[in-house]
């Protein structure tokens, strides 16, 4: 029998390939909460599953063969604190650059905490800004 732990980490696990690289949204419905708090949500918008599901989109639109490489994940409690790596090829508009054809290293660090194995609670940093220079250069 899973513990808590090792259960939440197979949720963040399941979250980061069903619905980030295949777009599954019945995956999401499963694993997020309608409470969810998405502090890494831009200042000034909405914090709560619609904020992940519109920046998911955007991502798959600029990056339709997103695919995400766990490299380490950490448990503790109710949280669970993964680096990862979304690597793709930028072959759709992506927040207003038209495609590059350029293949980026999207890195993250982000910490979720769950509770009943939904996402409750998300913080998130990345190099996203070094993205997007990369792809707006010719």
């Amino acid at each position: 029998m899973q513990s808590t732990v090792e259960k939440n980490k197979t949720a963040v696990q399941r979250f980061n390939k069903e619905f980030i690289e295949q777009g599954n949204m019945n995956s999401f419905k499963e694993l997020v909460s309608d409470k969810v708090i998405n502090h890494a949500a831009p200042e000034g918008s909405s914090s709560g599953p619609e904020s992940m599901t519109h920046f998911l989109g955007i991502l798959r639109h600029g990056f339709p063969d997103i695919n995400v490489k766990i490299l380490d994940q950490i448990a503790e409690g109710d949280k669970v604190t993964s680096r990862k790596e979304l690597h793709g090829t930028h072959s759709g508009e992506f927040m207003g650059v038209p495609a590059s054809g350029k293949k980026v290293v999207i890195r993250v660090i982000d910490i979720i905490r769950l509770e009943n194995g939904k996402y409750m609670e998300h913080w998130g940093m990345s190099n996203l800004s070094d993205v997007m220079k990369q792809i707006s250069s010719k």
